[in-house]
Formats: C-alpha cells, structure tokens, sequence
C-alpha cells in the first residue's frame, strides 16, 4: 500500500513515448494548427518558419526513423551541440520518438566542457554545428553535420514512435554538481507524464493559448515549458532564434497576439528597464510564468503596474523540473513561490535525523517523495549519488524552505554553494578550478552576491602568485576559453588573502562582506 505522502497525481501507463504523448493527440485533433513558430525577426518576416501539428509529427517521425538508419540504435545516446534553430527541438523529439537518448547542450559551452560530456556520457553519435568548438574524438563516435541533420529530418519515410516503457530512459542533461564537475540527469519516458501538475499548477493553459519561451531550445525549462506541455495541451508556442535583446520580447508578444509568455526574472528586469510605455505591446497576455531563479517582489509589482498582468512563480530543479509553484488557480502570496502542485507529494524534511516530514513553520530541506513520475531516474555514470540525495523516501535537491499554514512555501536559500546565473546552476568548484589553472593565480573563490534586491551577480576572488599581477579582464579572458559565459563571474576582485576558518576551510559566506569593503567597478 502506497504510503500516505505518495504521489497522488494519475499514474502513467506502463507504455508512454515523451515525443508521442506530446505530439500524436494534437496532430490527430489539431492537424491544420500552427503548433509551433520559430520566430527569426520579432517584427514578423517570411524567414519565421511555422509548422503545423501534422508538420510537426511528420517531422518527427522521418527523424526518428532517419536516425534509426543511421545507424543508432534505441538506448544509444546522441549529444546534440547545434545553435539555437528549430531543427534543435526537432531532432531532439525525433531522437526520444526512437527511442535514442538525446542529450541537449548549449552552444555556450567550450570545447574542453562538451570533452567532459562526451567522456561521461559515451554518445554513439554528435549533432554538431561546424561553428562550435568541439575536442578531438574518437573516431567510433558518428558526427551529424548540420546538412546531415537536415537529411534526417526530411528525407525519407515517416518512423514510428517506439514502443517504450514509461521507466525506459528518455533523455539525459547535465547540471552543476556540488563536486564542481556536472552531472548527468537522467530522465525517464514518465516524466513528460509528471509535468501534468504543472498544466493548471501553474500554466492554467488551454488550447486556445500562445505561449512564448524566451528561452534556447538546448535548456529543459525551453524543451519543457516552451514545447513539451503547450504541445501536449494543443496549443501554439513561439521561441525566438533572432539576435536576442531586452526591446524583442514586447514586439514578439505583439506581433503573434501572444497569451502566456514564460522567462527568467531578469528577463522581466530587463524588459522593465529598456522598453518605455511598452503596456499596449503586450496587451494580449493573460499573465506571466517565471522560474529559473527566484523572483524579485520589486519585478513582480513593477511588471503588474505597469501591464496589469501577474507573474506565477514556479520552483523546481534539473532532476524533476518545477513541482511548487503559483497559479491562476491557487493565486499567490508575496514573496513564496506558491503550493505543491496538485497531486505531488512536497514536504520540508530535517537536515539530520528522522528523515519525517517537519510541521508548519519549520525549516529544513524541500524534499519530493521518490514516488513522483516527474523524478529522474539516476544521475548517469554516478555510482550513489542520486541515493546520496533520498532523506527516506524523499529526494532532496539541496533547497531549503518552510511551509506556512496554508501550503505556501518560502524558499531559505540552499545547503550547499551551488550559484544561480540566467536560470543555470553553477558550481563554484568548477568556476574555482578553471581560475586556479591561471599561472598567476595562488588560491582562488567564487560566490553569488546579491548587489541590490533584484539583482545577484557570480563574482570571483582570487589572490595572485607572489611577485606576480594579473588584471580582471585577463582573467575574465581566460576563464571565456575554459567556461561557458553564463558560468564566468561579471566581477572578479585581486584581493590579499580568502576568508578561511582556524583549519583551512573556505568561509565562502564571508565573501559577500568582504565585496561590500574592497573597491570595485
């Protein structure tokens, strides 16, 4: 008998396809509907490409059946490391409607980070944009040109979806782990059956909706929130593949009538920031969805006066993406990011001890029970770690809060160092590793400082080798060719010695207090 903190929410059925459960109903209801516009100028112009239903599955399926003569097999994992185009997203589908493993990567990272995937991740086969950088390869491993890619999609005959299990392994991504290396997430079929709590836990999205992701198409929040649900629901998404800047988003909402519009809270800044009197632009919102990182009271009342719009808040993380979170259905309290989603089984569970669920008002870890279809499967070639996360029968993510009187929660910050940048987790260790390969660099330490209410930055601390200088920009430089930007810190200081405790250790909360006194720009 299922315990009384399990998932209460539907189960999935024993078969179930990610990429036949979010197209195949809509392409056999809706097949004349336009499911998806990638949006090249936000103006409009004929080199937006729109697809129907129909367009999509057709799609789909050639690829997946493309795929398949290829030469990879279901089971086999395929890395995709292309720019930001709607072929992305296509081949990913096509990929888990065969049953493959995709593995999506941004275009951001270097080629000594996709050399760390590759050799962790062992992919059979790599899409691969000619202008990214990549490591030297083995030679077993497949290379997809761009030409290729498109070949697959297109030529040939439409596949069928295969006939996966809801456990089988669907699809693999990789997130800062707090050993300063990312770890691979692996994610099952079931679990673009477990976003269901978030269609009106959070959405509150029909089929007549318009949704617009801000978001690139290799990062799950994009994959999830801007294709996987509006799709599953039948209805029509954007996502921008233009030259990005702060004044596209109000144009882009404007020029497809758009309803929902889904971002990280510094995209909402921004679009506050550098767009005067842009409220008539956006008239055609029902409201906002937010996640990422947690939401600026100041952004949320600055955007409701000035569009009369609310956003909804949403907390979640790689391993089950968002399970708390606010809506047209619940409302929201100021300042929490709002209830566990109907049916899923959210508690707050003590640090040490008993691993039971804490009464109102106390504060401890956010756990999810371990029954949830949402949650990963395992992290990939990480032999315990994911056990290393179970308090009992809840998966801890690392994420502190409280739960009031009426199932509001209330995010404390995290148990361990991992940073926040753009929406992305970031390990320091890995940040702090790349500075110290410098050989000016003697000790080295990173940390995410809140500069104003709205605003946290990643910022670096280094001390230099004796008789030896180096300058913020040079190592700024430095850690472009090792880091994807988003993991570089805005800020890097020089200073005379790090915060350390009577046996060595790292006092990385020290750091803010210590930016607060030292000169910077």
């Amino acid at each position: 008998m299922p315990s009384t903190h399990h998932y209460k929410g539907d189960a999935p059925p024993e078969h179930l396809n990610l990429a036949r459960y979010c197209l195949a109903k809509s392409a056999q209801q809706f097949p004349e509907k336009i499911g998806l516009i990638a949006a090249t100028d936000p103006l409009g112009s004929d080199s937006d490409g729109c697809w129907t239903f129909a367009e999509l599955e057709k799609i789909v399926l050639t690829g997946a059946r493309g795929l398949l003569e290829r030469g990879i097999n279901p089971g086999d994992r395929l890395l995709i490391r292309l720019d930001n185009t709607a072929d992305y997203a296509f081949l990913f589908l096509a990929a888990t409607a065969a049953g493959i493993i995709p593995i999506p990567s941004s275009a951001q990272l270097t080629a000594g980070e996709i050399a760390y995937i590759v050799n962790k991740a062992g992919p059979c086969a790599i899409a691969v944009d000619s202008g990214l950088a990549m490591p030297d390869l083995d030679v077993s491993v497949k290379i997809l040109t761009i030409d290729d890619v498109a070949e697959i999609l297109t030529t040939g005959l439409c596949g069928t979806y295969a006939n996966t299990h809801n456990n089988d392994a669907a699809y693999l991504i990789y997130t800062s782990g707090t050993s300063g290396h990312p770890k691979g997430v692996l994610h099952a079929h079931r679990a673009v059956w477990g976003r269901r709590p978030m269609y009106q836990g959070w959405y509150g999205i029909t089929s007549e909706d318009i949704l617009l992701h801000a978001g690139a198409f290799n990062w799950t929040y994009t994959l999830g929130t801007g294709l996987f649900d509006p799709w599953a629901n039948g209805a029509t998404t954007i996502v921008y593949t233009g030259k990005r800047s702060p004044t596209v988003w109000p144009q882009l909402i404007s020029t497809h009538d758009a309803t929902i519009f889904a971002a990280v809270p510094g995209v909402y800044r921004q679009i506050l920031k550098y767009n005067m009197n842009f409220s008539d632009s956006v008239s055609t919102l029902r409201h906002g969805l937010v996640a990422g990182e947690p939401l600026p009271r100041s952004v949320a009342d600055d955007w409701e006066r000035q569009t009369g719009t609310i956003l909804y808040e949403a907390l979640g993380m790689s391993e089950i993406s968002t399970y708390i979170s606010s809506s047209p259905a619940t409302g929201i309290k100021p300042g929490s990011p709002g209830k566990a989603q109907t049916g899923r089984s959210i508690a707050i569970i003590p640090e040490a001890g008993k691993p039971e669920p804490l009464p109102a008002n106390s504060t401890g870890l956010i756990g999810v029970h371990r029954s949830d279809p949402a949650l990963m499967l395992e992290y990939w070639s990480e032999k315990g770690e994911f056990e290393k996360s179970l308090r009992g029968d809840w998966f801890c993510g690392g994420d502190l809060g409280q739960i009031d009187e009426d199932g509001y929660f209330w995010f404390c910050g995290r148990n361990d160092d991992i940073m926040n940048a753009q929406g992305y987790r970031v390990s320091p260790l890995e940040v702090e590793q790349a500075l110290m390969q410098h050989c000016a660099v003697a000790e080295a330490a990173v940390a995410e400082i809140k500069v104003r209410e709205d605003l946290s930055i990643i910022v670096g601390f280094v001390v230099a080798e004796e008789n030896q200088a180096v300058s913020s920009n040079e190592l700024k430089d430095f850690l472009r060719e090792h880091l994807a930007d988003y993991k570089c810190p805005k800020q890097i200081l020089t200073i005379s010695s790090l915060p350390r405790s009577s046996n060595g250790k790292l006092i990385r909360r020290q750091l803010a207090t210590l930016f607060s006194q030292e000169p910077h720009s």
